[in-house]
Parts: structure tokens; C-alpha cells; sequence
């Protein structure tokens, strides 16, 4: 912000008016709100459920800004490093030049756990570059000059969380984007885009690109949902891949999807399992062979890791020299291999001087002078394992504190992406705030960020990605390419949606009748059978419905229910993972209401568990979530395959809770079935349609007609089972009926109970005849619900008879 003299520099003066306009209070309360708009967005924790103890993301509101002249100077330092690197990884994967003639030390190479052996191929020219992205980690040091703390070269992480800073800063601060002329970032990924499209084989005509990332469970899933989003990429797990004929595909409803383009986030060594044991069982088998056969091309290539070396920035200067013709424009700190026996000599005499660090991996450097002891009989026995780095003295930035501006150390993450010609740089980055030599590290999970302004100089060229030519696209309506895990995570979403809501209608039923103290006869009909449902649901444990009269004992087990561990909260936390993993087919709107809906759930569940006075309160929140789901679903969604999926959960859910409290409800001799059916209509939300249509007579018949046969009662199970019809017809097409078939035979058994029950001389002696016939129909939705999963989402053949193919019909049917 101050040059060497303690004069605010020219290009700061917009934004302090900005910031000396809002005041402390202001800006204070600014910061705030840029803390819940990351909270909303999933940023500020990047894994659901991850609590402020762990470690949260948040950005400043004050931005770095760079002068354009100042980022022009870094952006050409950082094509020429991503250059010199691009050569090193050409020569390491193919003639090894550098190590035969003495410039690069072996060690450095075959020792390196991220030089990928598999992936060299000797004498066979080099089809495409092993870089297609590049970052590099920057510190200002006293002089006011940029140098390197670390390159970048494997799945640099970062690049998403700084167009989400951009995102969201604009958002909370607009004033301070009128008065600065701020280049966008836009361009910069329409530009990306483009140049993902043009990597791909010469064969594809309409080229497939998809982002590959280590799966919702790790702690960067959502930077690179961001990413694909950015990028319009399709965002795609190993699990999801499968290698056929030499190509790589997707998995997906449809069928087999040819993919074209990997923009890889995993590291090389967990790409495929047949050809590093690293990999365990994560990574695409045959992926590697698809790679090396130019069938896919996967940026950045595998092994282009080994130049993340701490080691090789030693080597830097000279390699630079000889490869380039020229000296580094960007150079890092002095940094000595101790391998080499004059630098270790050198570095063991004064060992506090330096930050001692592994040779091979990015790992921060350890502490000087505290740990550097400890190491040197390692270093002793071991010194190629190590390397010594000049301390950075990073200069500091002003951050927003709760009593003003504070100044803190500062490095800055640049990017840049090659587009077929050269490398273009990010105009922005990001900005991590830290102390030290932690600041040479990979991007920790959590910390204090910056969004990154590049100034626009007026005299600049507005540079755009050029026209990219391809064939016109032909118009679709079909519901595209939907992954099976994504289908399977959508339906189970709706299901345990459904599943929260029908534990808040049964909690709040069953309270509802406790609260009423001593129970009458119809009351404790009732009783009984919300207490079966209760422990059919998993709410409540069977010690705690044996005694009726005892509904103390009752009421304390839906307490535990709804405290922290309990079911009800079990269900919360797994709702709030299925939204995360769903995560990139819900829209922004969407995320953001379900997600704060969820929350309030979560919270007065919590209160509810310690006060039993906040119980109606609780489940009313935990029916208006199910509400805020299903609404936002029908609102939001294409009629497509998520949608489909996601509406299929609920219903096939709801469809068997209804079958299954209908039972219980009837279960009881026929002179207290009108409690059954008052209770049946209360679950079902259906009093006051039965009213305004029967008024206060209560009938087995009607009422059985309105939540069994009714296609008209969105809380009925005939209206589920014609909706689970629809759906799966509609995603098995015409030719594959056969689940379609089942449901419609359900139905038929629905309206078949109803007709039995009107036609019988007594309704109540037949109404309570119907529960062994209503749990078998449960347990075919059930087993419809095992089939879909089988068919869809794990991909499996249906299920044969082995060894009977020539037995006689009878043995078939016997066994």
C-alpha cells in the first residue's frame, strides 16, 4: 500500500477513500457478511458439516490490487517459467538430455515419488504439452520485487476459490468496484474454454470435457464444482469412467458417453490402478493406455508433478540458461540442494540461516532455528532427501480487524493456461494471508484470503479468445447425460427428505397425544399405533414402547431422538451431505434455500432436544425444509433425468410410509377402527379434504378411498404410485416396462383393497382385515425400490439362476 518512503501508492488512493468513507463499524460489518455469503455458498467450510474448529475459508474485504504495468512484468515471468518447466518435463519423459549431461542430478528425477515412470516414452516424439495449467506462488520482499516461493505443475488448487472471492466481493462490496477499474475474469475462462476444446483429439467433431475430481468426500470438491461450472465442463468422479475399446466413457443412464478432455485434480500416481500401486482402488483402470494412445487427452498430463520438486528451483537459473538463452524474469528464492556436497557444507555450518525442507514434496519448510537441529542427523544420513531455502521476508497488506486495519503477510497464487500459442494469465488470483514460511506450502484447508485486482490501463488491448469453429450444434430436448452416481445420490436425496418429514409428523402426532395427560381409550388406540410406526421408522427403540400407560418413557425417547446423535439429527446431517454431493445440479437459488433451510431445521431440532416446550416448533421447520425441497425441485428443475430421479425418492419413500401407517393405524379390533382412520387421516394431511367432502361422518370406505385409491391426493398412495409409474417409464422408454408394469399392478391392488372394504357387510371388520395385505404391499415398494437402484445406479444385470439352464420347469420353479 506504502512505498519505501511511507507514501500511499498512487494506485491505492481510489480505494482508501472507499474504505475511510465507510468507517470501521462499516467495514467491520462488511466483513461479516462476506463470512455468511461464503457460509451460503459452501465456500467458507468447502466440506458440508464442517464446523468453525475446524478450519474455515473466508476473504478479506480489501483486495490486493496490482497496477497493470506491475502484473504485465509478472505475467511474462510466468510464461517464461512455464516454458522452462514445459522443456524440463519434455526432456525428464523422453531423452533425459539434462541428467546424461550433468545439469540435472538423477536423484532428483528417479527418486521423486511424483516422476512417473509409466508415462516416459522413449524415442516417440511428444504429441502434445505435459502443461496445459500453470501457478505459481509469489512473494513481494522488501525491495519490492516478486519472487517465487513454489511452481505449481500437478492440479493447482485455488483457481475456483479466487472467481468465488471475485463473485461474492462484488456482491458485498459494490461501492468499491465503481471507483476502480477492474479487469474481469471472465475472459480469462471463456478463454480456457476454448483452448479445453481445441486439446481435444483431431477426431472429435463436438469434443466431450469433463472435470475429474477426487470425489465429494475430499476437502477440494468444491472448488472444482466451481470449476466445471466455470468452464461448462462435466464434472465426473473415477467411479464414474470406464475405459472400453481404447476410449474413455462416462457412465450414465443413457448408456456410454465418449469424454474427449480430462482436466485432471487428482494427482498422477491415483489416475489408474493397473499401472501405479499408489493408487489403491481410486483411479480409472486402462486410463493411462488411453492416454498414451492419444484416445484422451488429460490436462495437466500424468507425472507433470516432478517439477513441484523444492529441490529443482537450485537448478532453475542454470536449466534456464541452457534451455531458454536467457535469464529467469521471475526468479525464486536462493534455494541449495544438499545432495550437492559444497551446498551442504555451506548450508551445515549455519543451519539456522536457512528453512530446511524435503527436496521432493511441497510441504511448508520447517521453522528456523527451532527444528533445524533436530534435522541434522537426518540431513547427515540422508542429504539428497533435503533442501534449504533463503528465508522470504513477504512484505504485508492491510486486512480488515475488529478494531481497524492491521497489517499481515501476504503470498499471492497467480494462474496461467496455455492456449494452443502461448500462456495467458489470470488477470487476478489469490491472495493467501499467513505467517512466514507456512506461506511456501501447498493451499491449506482453511486460512484468510484476498480477491486479487488487476487495474486496467486504458491504453491496454481487450484481448478475447479467438473464434473457435465447430459444426452446429443439433437442437435436444432429451434429458442429456445424467452419471448413475449422480441419479443414485438424487434419488436418495428425495428419500430422506421424505423420511425428515414423515419423523415430524409422527413426533409431532405423538406429542400432540402425550401432551394430553392421562389417555383416553381411543387415544391410546392411537398410541399404540404411532408408537409401531415410530419404531418402524428408527425413531424410538422397542424398550420404549412396551408400556403404554407409561408415556413418560415415550416422550424421553423422542427427546433422544432429536438431540445431537439421535435419529432425527442422523437424518439432518445426511440430507445436508446429499445436498452437497448433488451440489452441481442444483442451481445457486436452490443450494442457498435448501441449505438455510436446513440449518433452521438443525437448530431447532437442537433446541427441541434440550426444551421439550420447542418441539412443535421444531418439526413445523422440519416440514416447511420438505416443502422449500419439493417446491424448489418443481420450480427450478428441467424435467429431466435429476429431477426425475430426485421426484422418484420422494415418492417411492412416501408411497411406503403410507402402506406401512395405514397397516399399523388398522391393526386393532374392529370397534376402535375410527381412532385408526382419524390417525390415518392426520398423517396424511387429509382431514379437511374428508371433511368438505364427507362433513363429520367417519367411514372406512371414503376414508380408505382418499389416502389408498385417490389420484387426486398428493398425501395419498395411489397419487405416488402413479407418479413412480410415469417416471420410470419415462426413463425406461417404451421398450423396458417392466418395473413400469409392477407399479401398475400396485395400483391395482390399492384400489382393490378399497373396493373389498366397501363391498363387505361390515367395512370395520373388513377395514381391519387389510394390514397384512397393505405389508406386503410395502415390502413389493421396497424391493421395486432395490431393483431401480440395481438397473440405474450400480449398473447391474438382473439377477439369474445359475447351473439350472437345462433343469426340467418344476425344478426351475422350485429353486
Amino acid at each position: 500500500m506504502v512505498d519505501g518512503q511511507g507514501r500511499v501508492r498512487g494506485h491505492w488512493r481510489n480505494l482508501l477513500g472507499i474504505i475511510g468513507s465507510l468507517g470501521t463499524a462499516t467495514l467491520a460489518e462488511r466483513a461479516r457478511r462476506l463470512d455468511r455469503a461464503l457460509e451460503d455458498e459452501g465456500v467458507r467450510g468447502l466440506l458440508p458439516g464442517r464446523s468453525t474448529k475446524d478450519g474455515v475459508w473466508g476473504c478479506d474485504p480489501l483486495p490486493l490490487l496490482l497496477p497493470a504495468g506491475e502484473f504485465a512484468a509478472l505475467e511474462e515471468g510466468l510464461a517464461q517459467r512455464a516454458r522452462l518447466l514445459e522443456l524440463i518435463l519434455a526432456d525428464l519423459y523422453g531423452p533425459q538430455h539434462l541428467i546424461a549431461r550433468g545439469l540435472l542430478p538423477p536423484a532428483l528425477a528417479f527418486a521423486n515419488p511424483e516422476f512417473l515412470r509409466p508415462c516416459r516414452r522413449q524415442g516417440e516424439p511428444r504429441r502434445h504439452p505435459h502443461l496445459h495449467l500453470y501457478a505459481a506462488d509469489l512473494v513481494r520482499t522488501p525491495d519490492g520485487r516478486w519472487r517465487v516461493l513454489a511452481d505449481r505443475t500437478a492440479a493447482p488448487a485455488g483457481i475456483g476459490l479466487a472467481r468465488e472471492n471475485r463473485r461474492i466481493l462484488a456482491r458485498v462490496m459494490p461501492e468499491s468496484f465503481r471507483r476502480s477499474q477492474v479487469r474481469s475474469l471472465r475472459p480469462f475462462f471463456d478463454l480456457w474454454q476454448d483452448a479445453l476444446q481445441r486439446a481435444a483429439p483431431a477426431t472429435s467433431g463436438d469434443p466431450a470435457i469433463a472435470v475429474l475430481t477426487r470425489g465429494t468426500s475430499h476437502v477440494r470438491w468444491f472448488e472444482d464444482l466451481l470449476l466445471s461450472r466455470e468452464l461448462s465442463c462435466a464434472l465426473v468422479e473415477s467411479a464414474d469412467l470406464t475405459v472400453r475399446g481404447g476410449a474413455v466413457f462416462l457412465k450414465t443412464l443413457q448408456g456410454l458417453q465418449r469424454v474427449d478432455v480430462l482436466l485432471s485434480r487428482l494427482p498422477g500416481p491415483s489416475l489408474d490402478p493397473l499401472e501405479f500401486a499408489a493408487s489403491g482402488t481410486e483411479g480409472v483402470p486402462g486410463l493411462l493406455e488411453a492416454w498414451a494412445a492419444g484416445a484422451v487427452r488429460i490436462l495437466n498430463a500424468p507425472g507433470s508433478g516432478a517439477v513441484e520438486a523444492p529441490a529443482l528451483a537450485a537448478f532453475l537459473p542454470a536449466l534456464a540458461e541452457h534451455l531458454l538463452g536467457e535469464p529467469l524474469l521471475l526468479p525464486g528464492f536462493e534455494t541449495s540442494w544438499l545432495g550437492d556436497p559444497g551446498a551442504r557444507t555451506r548450508i551445515l555450518a549455519d543451519p539456522s540461516a536457512w528453512l530446511l525442507r524435503p527436496a521432493m514434496d511441497g510441504k511448508p519448510p520447517a521453522p528456523a532455528p527451532l527444528e533445524a537441529a533436530a534435522l541434522l542427523p537426518e540431513i547427515r544420513a540422508r542429504p539428497a532427501d533435503f533442501a534449504a531455502m533463503a528465508p522470504p521476508i513477504p512484505s504485508v497488506v492491510p486486512c480488515v480487524g475488529t478494531d481497524g486495519l492491521i497489517p499481515r503477510p501476504l503470498a499471492l497464487r497467480l494462474f496461467t493456461v496455455f492456449d494452443g500459442s502461448g500462456w495467458r494469465a489470470m488477470p487476478g488470483g489469490l491472495a493467501r494471508i499467513g505467517e512466514g514460511a507456512a506461506l511456501g506450502g501447498a493451499l491449506p484447508l482453511f486460512g484468510l484470503s484476498k480477491d486479487v485486482w488487476v487495474l486496467s490501463d486504458e491504453g491496454t488491448d481487450i484481448i478475447g479468445p479467438a473464434a473457435l469453429s465447430l459444426p452446429p450444434l443439433p437442437i435436444r430436448r432429451a434429458r442429456g447425460a445424467l452419471p448413475s452416481r449422480l441419479a443414485d445420490n438424487l434419488f436418495w436425496l428425495g428419500r430422506y427428505t421424505e423420511r425428515f418429514e414423515r419423523a415430524a409428523r409422527l413426533i409431532r402426532a405423538t406429542a400432540a397425544r402425550i401432551e394430553r395427560g392421562v389417555a383416553l381409550p381411543r387415544e391410546a388406540t392411537e398410541l399404540a399405533a404411532l408408537s409401531r410406526c415410530l419404531k418402524q421408522a428408527g425413531l424410538v427403540g422397542p424398550e420404549d414402547t412396551g408400556s403404554l400407560g407409561n408415556t413418560g418413557q415415550l416422550a424421553n425417547a423422542i427427546q433422544r431422538a432429536l438431540r445431537a446423535g439421535g435419529a432425527v439429527d442422523d437424518m439432518a446431517a445426511r440430507i445436508g451431505n446429499l445436498i452437497a454431493m448433488t451440489r452441481e445440479r442444483l442451481t445457486a437459488d436452490m443450494y442457498g434455500a435448501y441449505t438455510r433451510a436446513l440449518r433452521d431445521a438443525q437448530r431447532d431440532i437442537a433446541a427441541a432436544g434440550e426444551r421439550g416446550d420447542s418441539l412443535a416448533t421444531a418439526m413445523a421447520t422440519v416440514i416447511r425444509f420438505s416443502t422449500i425441497v419439493a417446491g424448489m425441485a418443481a420450480e427450478n428443475m428441467v424435467r429431466g433425468g435429476g429431477w426425475l430421479f430426485l421426484d422418484l425418492g420422494r415418492r417411492v419413500e412416501r408411497a411406503q410410509a403410507v402402506a406401512v401407517e395405514i397397516g399399523f393405524a388398522l391393526d386393532q379390533p374392529p370397534a376402535r377402527i375410527e381412532g385408526g382412520l382419524r390417525l390415518i387421516l392426520e398423517l396424511c394431511d387429509s382431514v379437511i379434504t374428508y371433511r368438505s367432502r364427507y362433513l363429520t361422518v367417519l367411514q372406512p370406505a371414503p376414508a380408505l378411498d382418499l389416502v389408498l385409491a385417490d389420484d387426486s391426493n398428493p398425501r395419498g398412495l395411489t397419487f405416488q404410485l402413479l407418479a413412480m409409474q410415469r417416471i420410470l417409464e419415462e426413463v425406461a422408454g417404451p421398450a423396458d416396462r417392466d418395473l413400469a408394469t409392477t407399479v401398475e399392478e400396485m395400483i391395482g391392488q390399492a384400489a382393490d383393497l378399497v373396493v373389498a372394504v366397501g363391498d363387505a357387510p361390515d367395512q370395520a371388520i373388513a377395514a381391519a382385515g387389510l394390514p397384512p395385505h397393505l405389508e406386503a404391499l410395502a415390502a413389493r415398494i421396497a424391493n421395486l425400490s432395490d431393483l431401480v437402484t440395481r438397473r440405474y445406479f450400480a449398473l447391474l444385470p438382473a439377477a439369474q439362476a445359475l447351473g439350472l439352464e437345462g433343469a426340467e420347469p418344476a425344478l426351475r420353479g422350485a429353486a
